[in-house]
């Protein structure tokens, strides 16, 4: 049984290997790293400017771990255990919210 891969050049191993881009299981991993990658780089920017605020350490660190558990779960049920709604939005916006939330306290800060 080959394998399937999107890069022509990583199609050496064997002849059974193909190349695809159209595989669900895949696509649905892309879309999940993806959605990861646009949530949390906002997240690190929002939380070392939060830091700088001088918060209560205690909000502080349990927004860190909300939104961290919340993004671990997110990927489990987008990439991993495919869970249907509202599992994944659930877990989406546990960590969306705290977000924005320490986005917005820099910006009062900053003011």
């Amino acid at each position: 049984m080959g394998v399937t891969f999107a890069n022509p050049e990583d199609c050496i191993l064997t002849k059974k290997d193909k190349i695809a881009y159209d595989n669900p299981h895949i696509e649905r991993v892309r879309r999940a790293h993806r959605n990861d990658m646009e949530n949390i780089l906002p997240f690190f920017t929002a939380g070392f400017f939060y830091v700088l605020t001088n918060p209560s350490a205690l909000l502080a660190i349990n927004l860190f771990r909300l939104v961290g558990v919340a993004r671990i779960i997110h990927t489990i049920v987008y990439a991993v255990v495919v869970v249907p709604q509202p599992a994944r939005g659930i877990s989406f916006f546990s960590a969306f919210i705290p977000t924005v939330y320490m986005a917005l306290q820099v910006a009062i800060f900053a003011l």
